[in-house]
This record gives structure tokens, C-alpha cells and sequence, in this order.
């Protein structure tokens, strides 16, 4: 990038770090500035009179001048005006060159790294709380993987749970079993139904001890592998899985493998047995524990007092088996703020059995309703399905006010595209230590910071640049490009990958979304403020190269975020 090579040059000729220098706040502050708080200190030097000093040095460097339009001392600050000719050539030029490139790094230095996510539960229904998993978890991938990781994204489905129980006996015994197969009959997809089962097994079952322990044997007769309800859980795990897969089709989301609790119970149990011999592990009170406490990490469950496993066995089984056969740098969960103690407590066990497992977990914040806390159990969630056929229908709505024309299934298509990326946005935009208070109606507005303003915008960029017949371009003479708002849009698209390497170390999806946004933002901004097909043929092409090079960017941002660009919407 144009920037950070100007930067390297500019830092080696002050004896300062490149990451020294900031963006200043405002155009008029310049392009680059130098806060000299830090160099002064060193050399015991009052910073403004050394700002003035440095002006002195860097104007004596004709090969950084020849960049540079001027240098300012203002108060201990170093402010630098990149000249804009030729930080829009070389900008342009090199996002022509690279295209869906431009913007990766080298930041992985090709480094295998797993990370596992859409951790979801058979027998359970899909709901909003879950897509902040799986949209954040997509999205820290394709960062990752444009940062040169060597990135390998699985899933762990949980099918062999208490839940699973809860969910077989609400279908075969429960008192709403009647209208589970009335419904089933009528069509309902069998997975969707399986989460409502679970929602209402659970509430009847809590204070009912004779349903508990009717549950437990159910539990104990999937485990030994036989009998009626072990033929039924295979047969209601396929609707789950089939479920899970059209979600994951519908959502643009790939696995390269998904793993199941299931085929990991056996392996992870002959581990718990080795490792009780070690001492890792201990009996209490009839269950088996890791003791944790000196390490001020408490106590973790592993299996129960009835002998049924928990959740750390098939864990365990499946961290051997990642770092076993994938041979990885590190293995990253994304999970819930409620589960950092426990991969914490997963990372220290492994290094008391001395394992040497990178094992790090990507925590993040509740998604909440206005009402309140979701919770499956209860049945207060927005499902998958709810939610989505509600933004289709607002996005179905306000695609036919513009467009009276379309056909029916075009309306669809586009309708579709836009509910996706509203859903995928609003799970996005806010960092992850961010509690969501999602609402519907919010999410898919079609103005301020949504998806579908981001959509808006590229579909009136394709528009133009389709308009302007592209092959036709005079030469472009970008020493024409001589206005703040190009000047800005320029900067802005020399920032993006800046914004990935910065986004790629913290994964966080979130500062990418907001670069998006702003960039958007800058373009609309300046498409109001100057004509561009209404102008002399030699300025018309500069701009237009500027805003292929924005149409650009703002596809690799769109990319990184799993959202659609709409060529007309």
C-alpha cells in the first residue's frame, strides 16, 4: 500500500516507528500526522521546537518531497499533504491491478489455524441468538484467510445431549405429542418442529421429578447405543442435520468439516480413564471432576454421578483429534461470554496433561429481545424462520414501491438478498463485547447504518459506472482529481488494509463493517457534491477510474462480511 510505504519512509528518515503516525481528524490537519510527544521525551527535546526542526530535515529529502505537496509544524505535531496526483495514481493503479485482492496482507504468514463455530444443538430449533455465532464466526474466517491464515472453519454440533432426551420424550410422551405429529403430517419442516418439541418438553418436565428421571432413562438407553429410542434419535438427528444444512445453504456458509458429539463420546471417554490414572482428573461423590481450583479456575464437571458424560468429554476427544490430524497452530472457538470459563478451564487441562494445544476462544455478548433474554427452553426466542420470512416481506415490500416493473421473481431474488445481508450486518456492526438488543424493524431500515444503505450505495455505483459504457474511457489524467472530498475517498481506500490487519489481530469483524460504512458514506458525499458523467471527457474518466476503484473496495469489504452486492436494487 501507497500509505504504509510512505509511512516506512518517513519513519526511517525521523528515526520513529510507522506506527507512530495517525490520521489526523480533519482534512485540513493533513493527510499524515506525527505526534512528537514520545521523539521529544527521547531526545529531551521541546516538541514544538523539534516539529520545526524536522520540517527542516524532511524538506531537505528530495525523494520524499517529490510525494509530498508540504509539511507543517502545527504545535508539537508533524502534519504531512501527500501531493494527490500521486496518491490517486498510485492508489487506482494498484486496486486495478490486485482487484478482489486488494486489501489482503501477509499477516498470517500462512499459520493453520481452525476455528469452529455454529456450535448448535440438534433437536433444538434455530434461533437469532445463534446467527451472532455463525455470522461472526463466518466473518473472522474471511478476514483471517485474506490475512494469509491457512484458515480450516468447522462446526461441533451437540447431538447426543440431555436435550436430545428432553426433546424424544416431549415427542413420544409429552402432552402435546398429538399436535407434534399433526403438524408434522401438515408439513411443518421436521427439524423446525423438533425445537418447539424441546421448547415445550423442557417447561413441562422442570417440575415433574417423574418426568426427570423417565428423561434420564431415555438418556441412558441413546448411550448404550439400542433399543426404540436410540433408532428414534438417529432418525430425528438426520431432520436436524438436513435443517441446519438448508440454513447454512441459504446463508452462504461453508464448513469444510462438522464435527458431532456422537462419534467423539467413546474417544473422550478413554481419556477421561487415562487421565484419572495420571491424577488429572479425580472422583467426587460418585462423578468425575478436573479440580481447577488452585489455579483459580474452579471446579469442571466431566461426568456425572450417574455415569453420563458431559460436554468436556466429546471436547476433549475432539481437540486430540484437531491437533492430531489438521496440525495446527491453533484451534479457536467462537463461543457465548457464558462459555469463556469453561475453554479457559479446557485450556489449562491440556497443559497440565502437557500438551502443547493453542487453544483460544472468541467470546461475545448476548443477543437479547425488547422483551428480554432468549432462552430455547422456554420458547422465548425469534426463530430463524420467523425472522427471516419477516425481513423478506419488508424487504419484498419496499423493492415494489420502486420498482413496479420487476417480476415477481425478481423481487424475490433481490428481496432475499437484502433480508440475508440485513440479518448478517446487524450481527456484525457492533463489537463483540456488545450486548444486541435486536429488533426487526431496525435492522431492516433502508437508510442510516444497515445493510441495505451499504447495498443502496453499490447498486448506484454499478449504475453509474454502467451508464458511463466503461469501455470508452478517455485518458485518465488523475492530476485532475484535485478536490478534498476525491482527496479523502482516496485516503479512505488506502486505509482498507490498514483496517483488515487491524481487524485480522483482534478479530473483529465489527471494525470492517465500520470502515464499510464510512467509505459509503464518503462516496455519496461526494457523488451529490460533483458531477461525474456530466463533465469534460478527461476529468469524467479520472473519476470514473475513482470510482471503480471504490466499487472495488467496497466489494472486497462486502466479501470479508459474507454480504451480497446487488448490481441494481
Amino acid at each position: 500500500m501507497y500509505l504504509e510505504e510512505l509511512k516506512e519512509k518517513l519513519a526511517n528518515s525521523l528515526g520513529v516507528m510507522a506506527t507512530d503516525f495517525v490520521y489526523p481528524p480533519q482534512a485540513s490537519m493533513g493527510d499524515l500526522s506525527l505526534p512528537l510527544f514520545n521523539l521529544a521525551k527521547k531526545l529531551i527535546a521541546n516538541p514544538v521546537e523539534l516539529a520545526i526542526k524536522l520540517v527542516n530535515q524532511l524538506e531537505l529529502d528530495k525523494s520524499l518531497m517529490s510525494q509530498i505537496d508540504k509539511i507543517q509544524a502545527v504545535g508539537p505535531y508533524l502534519n504531512i499533504y501527500v501531493k494527490a496526483k500521486i496518491l490517486a495514481q498510485a492508489t487506482i493503479e494498484q486496486i486495478q491491478q490486485e482487484r478482489e485482492k486488494f486489501g489482503s496482507n501477509l499477516l498470517g504468514q500462512r499459520d493453520k489455524v481452525m476455528i469452529e463455530y455454529s456450535n448448535a444443538n440438534t433437536h433444538k430449533e434455530y434461533h437469532v441468538g445463534h446467527l451472532r455465532n455463525l455470522f461472526f464466526g463466518d466473518a473472522v474466517n474471511k478476514i483471517l484467510a485474506f490475512s494469509n491464515y491457512q484458515v480450516i472453519p468447522v462446526s461441533y454440533i451437540n447431538d447426543f445431549g440431555i436435550h436430545v432426551a428432553k426433546t424424544l420424550w416431549g415427542w413420544q410422551l409429552g402432552s402435546q405429542r398429538d399436535k407434534w405429529q399433526e403438524e408434522l403430517a401438515q408439513g411443518v419442516h421436521k427439524g423446525y418442529l423438533l425445537g418447539a418439541c424441546y421448547a415445550a418438553a423442557s417447561q413441562e418436565i422442570s417440575a415433574d421429578e417423574k418426568k426427570k428421571i423417565e428423561v434420564a432413562a431415555i438418556m441412558k438407553e441413546i448411550e448404550t447405543r439400542q433399543g426404540q429410542n436410540y433408532l428414534l434419535w438417529q432418525e430425528t438427528r438426520e431432520w436436524s442435520i438436513e435443517y441446519f444444512d438448508q440454513i447454512y445453504k441459504e446463508l452462504d456458509i461453508q464448513f469444510d468439516h462438522i464435527f458431532y458429539e456422537n462419534e467423539l463420546i467413546e474417544e473422550g471417554l478413554n481419556i477421561v480413564n487415562d487421565w484419572l490414572q495420571k491424577d488429572i482428573l479425580k472422583k467426587s461423590e460418585g462423578a468425575i471432576i478436573a479440580d481447577l481450583e488452585k489455579f483459580d479456575l474452579g471446579v469442571l464437571p466431566i461426568i456425572r454421578s450417574d455415569g453420563t458424560a458431559l460436554y468436556p468429554v466429546a471436547d476433549l476427544a475432539l481437540a486430540y483429534h484437531k491437533f492430531s490430524n489438521y496440525a495446527l497452530t491453533e484451534s479457536i472457538y467462537v463461543v457465548d461470554v457464558r462459555q469463556g470459563l469453561y475453554f479457559k478451564q479446557l485450556a489449562k487441562i491440556f497443559e497440565i496433561a502437557g500438551e502443547q494445544f493453542k487453544i483460544s476462544h472468541l467470546d461475545y455478548d448476548f443477543v437479547t429481545l425488547k422483551e428480554g433474554m432468549m432462552a430455547s427452553r422456554s420458547g422465548n426466542v425469534i426463530t430463524y424462520r420467523q425472522l427471516l420470512a419477516e425481513a423478506l416481506e419488508k424487504a419484498r415490500v419496499e423493492i415494489a414501491k420502486r420498482h413496479e416493473d420487476w417480476t415477481e421473481e425478481k423481487l424475490q431474488t433481490i428481496a432475499f438478498a437484502l433480508a440475508k445481508a440485513a440479518l448478517k450486518f446487524e450481527m456484525l456492526k457492533v463489537s463483540s463485547d456488545k450486548i444486541i438488543v435486536f429488533d426487526v424493524s431496525e435492522a431492516l431500515r433502508f437508510e442510516g447504518y444497515t445493510a441495505a444503505y451499504l447495498q443502496y450505495t453499490g447498486a448506484r455505483l454499478a449504475s453509474i459506472l454502467r451508464k458511463a459504457k466503461m469501455n470508452s474511457f478517455a485518458i485518465a489524467n488523475f492530476s485532475l482529481l484535485t478536490q478534498d472530498k476525491e482527496k479523502q475517498l482516496l485516503l479512505m481506500l488506502q486505509k482498507f488494509t490498514e483496517v483488515v490487519k487491524v481487524a485480522s489481530v483482534k478479530r473483529d469483524p465489527s471494525l470492517v463493517a465500520r470502515y464499510l460504512f464510512e467509505l459509503t458514506q464518503l462516496f455519496n458525499d461526494y457523488y451529490h457534491a460533483f458531477p461525474v458523467l456530466k463533465t469534460e471527457a478527461n476529468l469524467q474518466a479520472a473519476r470514473l477510474q475513482l470510482l471503480t476503484a471504490t466499487q472495488q473496495v467496497i466489494k472486497n469489504a462486502f466479501n470479508l462480511l459474507g454480504l451480497d452486492y446487488l448490481e441494481e436494487m
